[in-house]
């Protein structure tokens, strides 16, 4: 399991995040355990991909482990179709991975969220 950080950021301050990870890299040096990310333009899209339902869909993802989205759909007693919606828009942001059976699973041990409420 891996950790996340999801963050707002404009690609200016991404590019420059990027920019000092690899000075760092230059140097040497290396963070002990890798921290991914995703970062959103501003919040209003971040609320686009992370849905209440969504939330509550990777939580329980992630406490039963891998399976098929049949099942996750069984489980959360929702439609198939709305499940399997969900899942392609977390799998396009990588919230969610298949393993090689195919069953949809959260890789990610702790989800962190930074909000800025000023610039």
């Amino acid at each position: 399991m891996r950790d996340l950080k999801i963050g707002i950021k404009d690609m200016k301050e991404s590019a420059e995040e990027t920019r000092n990870i690899l000075r760092q890299f230059d140097q040497g040096i290396f963070p002990e355990q890798p921290i991914e990310r995703i970062y959103f333009n501003d919040f209003k899209t971040l609320l686009r991909y992370i849905t209440p339902k969504r939330l509550v869909l990777l939580e329980t993802l992630h406490k039963a482990g891998a399976m098929s989205i049949n099942a996750l759909a069984k489980l959360l007693n929702r439609s198939y179709k709305n499940v399997y919606d969900d899942i392609k828009v977390l799998e396009l942001v990588g919230l969610v991975e298949r393993d090689e059976q195919k069953r949809i699973f959260v890789p990610w041990n702790e989800i962190a969220t930074t909000l800025r409420l000023a610039a």
